[in-house]
């Protein structure tokens, strides 16, 4: 009998409450009182199918068994496995049936909105959208690249499609007119949605999809990502573990390659304060990590690499399910209150087997700079006074806060696998000492890890980088003698040549940023603690994962977090806020002070201190030495009368932010040099401005800060493509505003060639270095489609050749496309040039391919074509073009009667000319045979001389050309598309019905 016949009994097993049947079977052994209902069933020949189905299966094999127990264990797993299998096929066939519900949601987004195959549904939703005070119920459809929504209800039709590349804003709220909603805005309008079933999931969604079409505005890495969102199933699920691996990431300064396997609930038993502490395991294909559920105190990150065994370990009351982790360099880390410890064992286990042997530890990989090296530019550093018992002073001074550090490590270990915990965050905020700012440094930050499994990756990069010329070397030897040149170690060649060799190396491994300015200044404070490997990957861990996008050509990291920081101060110091907006104050000192860390603006023993703080808790802390230092000068700023003053204000108060532990006198930076007064203002001690940042705004975290960061990576992205827009092209006739327009219809067009069926890669279409103009490119079949949709010479059946044509004179390098400047070239002279420049354009697209590069810039410009002339098929060619560009003039017959004299006139000129040319070349006809026949042509001075005989040709030429009606005819053609599809999707729906 076939195990579902249990199939509605089985479910009962081991529950006493179920409700007892007429017929059951019940296992019971003979020393036992306990029973244990095996089946049951509504009718007598029910149980008996049943009976015979466990006389077949079961009791001939529980004959072989010594005890009753066994039996008893046997029979229950037995008929568990039978549950657990009925319910897996039950799960799978209700999948399946999603899986069908949802590929069908995605063909009727396809047809309801004419999206192609390669547009991928990521999730719908039944909601409400809003149209003035009126709901509308229907489907919200997130698709890849797309917001979509339809509605049919009482025979009207609302149809939206918002591409998530126009989104500026994304909010989630509540009021009187629009209930618990989501509002979606873009540049022009609102759109708000309700009445969702999970609203907080939908909106986390959208959240993703937005950020993910702000990076493809910003780089092609965004592109990739798609790629594999549309080649997965279920899409929605893996945004979801591409948001928890982000998470996961930046909560232990993990790698960007790093993926979460998965975690769990436990507790961690900490030697130092001898107690449990409760908090999750994280568990990736490198990592073992630990973050306590109370925040900051206590994380721990434990590399695959370091592990020696992980196992079980002896369960009691005390500790139940524990598991023992143990590293190469004898720490012990024991888990406990673990739900599935058997199989996390044995993905520990599956994990070490793939993690490759390191006998490196925790020691300093080899570096071309090493630690001699370092330690001359720390003691050039401190030769700021010939007096040698005074810097020997001062390394004795530290010992101190060394020795502190040194019963922390005894305590909490050393090196990767330290316990983080309060205890250690106090001591960071007390400043780290000299000797150990470079490893902890680099541990804090997680570039320890990323050196260590990247051995000798730094000395292959420098060599490579060797005697390289670009524009970022170029700037970097421009910079060089500007980092810190108050330091005495960066005023002679080991140290600046030490700092040229970093800077070229990050910039030959990512040439996406290649080199900023900062970026010189807060390498070179790094190198001064550490050796050149070291630095690199500290520079590498600041560029690429703690301030991400900051240092590229547009700064954008940096413009999101002086949103952010303005955000802030409007929540913490409302009233400053508003007079500092009123000044314009707070954008122009964010900027510096983010980008450097407020090195370039705080005396360097003081500024080095946040640093310290930074690698320590990220972000989060220069925000909040930023609000400290608004409010301790509140009272100054609100009395000012213009930014110049607020200014002045900020720059001394920094001035004097001191470190009074310091032994050595205090090296002033280049701005303190320049702009001190007779009476500076009172030294700031900044362990004080630290202390104070902590108590007034310590409330900060890191995930708020995150989510703001969204919010304000919308809008800075979308203002950077509006100035974009407001960029004209110099020789352009094209307004402003036209110009916009046709843009975003460009951009639209660059952009569905990077998301559907293109064969050429949006590396190859995107190039975020070049100006705003010349980003983006198109490709023939897209040119060609624009061309016929807003160009002033339609064609009919032609007009593919003349926009073929076109698009080879515009391509001037020959790469198969066209760049937005180049486009609004070409436009710009079919609309605007005179007479003369636009039968220019139309002789040089008739030329043979092989002339047009002897006139292939600006085709408004006039330039000499004389020299090249048209043989009798270039001829035909033009007369093709005129004749079908003429077919829907109101002066049809009067242009071609023109046309048609010119034509004849043309021809005349042609053969007197080619008779002329025989002629002349009669006396080498015998040398030459194939010089006999001179071959017909015409220069373009004899066409322009022809048709300018004719007026009805000189007025059509003359003629402007109305732009913004083609622009509205273009739009307005885009929506009756949109409305036809979605009619015709309604009617098949109907049909079907």
């Amino acid at each position: 009998m076939c195990s579902g016949l249990l199939v509605g009994t089985l479910d009962v097993v081991l529950d006493s409450s179920a409700r007892v049947a007429p017929y059951r079977i019940l296992l019971q052994t003979a020393d036992s009182q306990i029973y244990w209902n095996v089946a049951c069933g509504s009718s007598r020949k029910e149980i008996t199918e049943h009976w015979d189905w466990l006389e077949s299966n079961l009791l001939q094999t529980i004959s072989i068994f010594d005890n009753d127990e066994d039996v008893t264990t046997f029979v229950k797993g037995k008929i568990s496995g039978i549950i657990a299998e009925e319910n897996r096929l039950k799960q799978g066939e209700e999948q399946e049936e999603d899986c069908g519900k949802f590929q069908e949601a995605e063909l009727k987004m396809r047809r309801l909105f004419a999206m192609p195959e390669e547009e991928k549904l990521v999730n719908y939703y039944s909601c409400s959208y809003w149209k003035g005070r009126v709901p509308r119920q229907g489907w919200l459809y997130l698709s890849v690249n797309h917001l979509c929504f339809y509605s049919f209800l009482l025979g009207k039709e609302v149809t939206l499609v918002v591409q998530w590349t126009e989104v500026t804003q994304l909010e989630k709220n509540a009021n009187l007119v629009f209930p618990e909603s989501v509002r979606v805005s873009t540049r022009h309008t609102e759109h708000f949605f309700s009445m969702f079933l999970n609203i907080n999931d939908t909106f986390k969604l959208m959240e993703q999809l937005a950020n993910i079409a702000m990076r493809q505005l910003l780089d092609n890495e965004a592109f990739a990502l798609i790629f594999d969102l549309t080649c997965s199933s279920p899409r929605c699920r893996d945004l979801d573990a591409r948001a928890k691996n982000e998470r996961y990431r930046t909560m232990f300064r993990l790698t960007q390659d790093e993926r979460l396997d998965g975690h769990t609930d436990c507790t961690l038993w900490t030697p130092f304060a001898k107690m449990h502490v409760v908090g999750q395991l994280f568990i990736s294909n490198n990592y073992i990590c630990f973050n306590s559920r109370e925040e900051g105190l206590c994380q721990l990150i434990i590399p695959l690499r370091e592990v020696s065994i992980a196992e079980k370990a002896d369960s009691s009351s005390v500790l139940p399910c524990p598991v023992s982790i143990s590293t190469k360099n004898k720490m012990n880390f024991l888990f406990a209150n673990l739900k599935d410890r058997d199989f996390l064992v044995q993905r520990i286990s599956d994990f070490l087997q793939r993690t490759p042997d390191s006998s490196r530890g925790d020691t300093s990989p080899l570096c071309l700079v090493g630690p001699s090296v370092s330690r001359s530019l720390f003691m050039l550093r401190t030769q700021n006074t010939s007096n040698y018992s005074l810097m020997v002073h001062l390394l004795s001074s530290s010992s101190s806060p060394e020795e502190a550090w040194n019963i922390h490590f005894s305590e909490f270990g050393r090196g990767v696998c330290m316990y983080r915990t309060s205890r250690t965050r106090e001591l960071v905020l007390n400043g780290i000492p000299e000797s150990l700012r470079g490893e902890l440094w680099l541990l804090f930050s997680g570039a320890q890890n990323e050196m260590a499994t990247h051995s000798g990756y730094y000395g292959d990069l420098v060599e490579q980088a060797m005697g390289l010329c670009s524009l970022a070397t170029e700037e970097i030897e421009r910079d060089l003698h500007r980092s810190m040149p108050e330091h005495r170690a960066f005023q002679n060649e080991t140290g600046i040549a030490a700092l040229r060799r970093v800077l070229t190396a990050y910039a030959h491994r990512n040439p996406g940023i290649g080199y900023c300015q900062a970026m010189n200044i807060v390498t070179s404070v790094l190198l001064l603690y550490c050796p050149e490997e070291e630095a690199f990957w500290l520079l590498v861990a600041l560029c690429e994962r703690m301030l991400p996008d900051y240092y590229n050509t547009r700064v954008v990291g940096a413009l999101v977090d002086q949103g952010v920081f303005e955000e802030l101060t409007r929540a913490f110091l409302p009233l400053l806020y508003e007079h500092m907006q009123e000044l314009g104050v707070i954008s122009t000192i964010s900027l510096s002070w983010f980008l450097t860390l407020f090195l370039s603006v705080m005396p360097f023993d003081s500024a080095v201190l946040l640093v310290d703080c930074f690698f320590y808790e990220g972000i989060k802390v220069t925000f909040q030495v930023a609000l400290a230092v608004l409010y301790d000068n509140m009272d100054a700023l609100l009395s000012c009368s213009d930014e110049g003053e607020a200014m002045t204000i900020l720059g001394r108060y920094l001035d004097n932010v001191v470190n009074k532990q310091t032994v050595a006198p205090p090296i002033p930076h280049l701005h303190a040099l320049l702009t001190s007064g007779d009476d500076p203002p009172p030294e700031v001690d900044i362990f004080d401005l630290i202390k104070s940042s902590y108590e007034k705004f310590g409330s900060l975290h890191s995930d708020v800060i995150e989510q703001m960061r969204f919010k304000q990576r919308l809008k800075v992205i979308q203002s950077l493509e509006d100035t974009a827009k407001r960029s004209v092209v110099g020789d352009s006739a094209f307004s402003i505003e036209e110009l916009e327009e046709l843009y975003c219809l460009f951009k639209s067009k660059h952009m569905t060639s990077c998301y559907w069926g293109s064969s050429s890669s949006a590396a190859e279409r995107h190039d975020p270095s070049l100006p705003y103009l010349e980003q983006y490119r198109i490709d023939p079949a897209q040119f060609t489609q624009l061309f016929t949709a807003l160009g002033p010479w339609v064609c009919g059946g032609h007009t593919s050749t003349l926009s073929t044509r076109l698009f080879r004179l515009l391509d001037q390098n020959k790469d198969g496309l066209v760049n937005f400047k180049e486009f609004i070239t070409g436009l710009s002279g079919m609309y605007h040039g005179d007479m003369t420049e636009k039968l220019k354009l139309l002789y040089k697209l008739h030329l043979p391919p092989g002339n047009s590069h002897t006139t292939q810039m600006c085709v408004c410009v006039c330039v000499c074509v004389s020299v090249c002339m048209w043989s009798c098929e270039q001829f035909i060619d033009l007369c093709k073009t005129l004749y079908n560009m003429f077919s829907e003039e109101p002066l049809e017959q009067e242009l071609y009667h023109s046309i048609a004299t010119v034509a004849s006139l043309l021809l005349r000129i042609g053969e007197v000319g080619k008779r002329f040319n025989n002629n002349n070349g009669g006396g080498r006809k015998a040398d030459n045979p194939a010089a006999q026949d001179v071959d017909w042509s015409i220069t373009f001075e004899q066409v322009l001389a022809s048709l300018l005989t004719e007026p009805p040709l000189v007025d059509y030429f003359e003629k402007k050309r109305d732009f913004k009606n083609k622009m509205a005819a273009c739009k307005a053609q885009r929506a009756v598309e949109r409305q036809t599809s979605s009619t015709s999707d309604h009617e098949l729906t109907q049909h079907s019905i």
